[in-house]
């Protein structure tokens, strides 16, 4: 199975540690096509690769994959954008830590078409992607 993990790179990398930490535990249930958005030597500039090459690479990375697990906390443009070429055409699991005050998008919790997982803790989202895999027939 292929799977494009999103997390936000320009939005901010305040969720880097917890972006690498998902795509390990992604790694069992398939191949990660985006391991570099938990890659710490990445910064919210972004990539050394131009724009253009980013937008070209990340839409045929999204055209092959099976699956798109994206974590939301950070908001992303981005990654909004990512969940919004897809939605409707592929499992979406979108996953979003609870914290001091933050609120997920109702863009995001109030959408049919993607399944919406609150967690607290890694452990959490070990559980939910069991679930959600699980479901899938993986």
């Amino acid at each position: 199975m292929k799977i494009y993990f999103a997390g936000s790179i320009r939005g901010g990398r305040d969720d880097r540690e917890f972006y690498a930490r998902i795509i390990e535990l992604l790694g069992k249930y398939g191949t990660v096509l985006t391991e570099h958005v938990g890659d710490g030597a990445i910064t919210a500039v972004g990539e050394k690769l131009p724009d253009k090459g980013v937008y070209e690479r990340d839409m045929a990375w999204l055209g092959d994959a099976d699956v798109v697990v994206a974590e939301v906390t950070t908001p992303s443009l981005g990654v909004g954008y990512e969940l919004g070429k897809v939605e409707g055409k592929k499992p979406i699991l979108c996953l979003f830590r609870k914290q001091g005050g933050m609120k997920l998008s109702a863009m995001l919790g109030g959408n049919k078409n993607m399944k919406v997982k609150e967690y607290e803790s890694l452990s959490d989202v070990d559980g939910i992607l069991k679930e959600f895999f699980a479901g899938l027939g993986a």
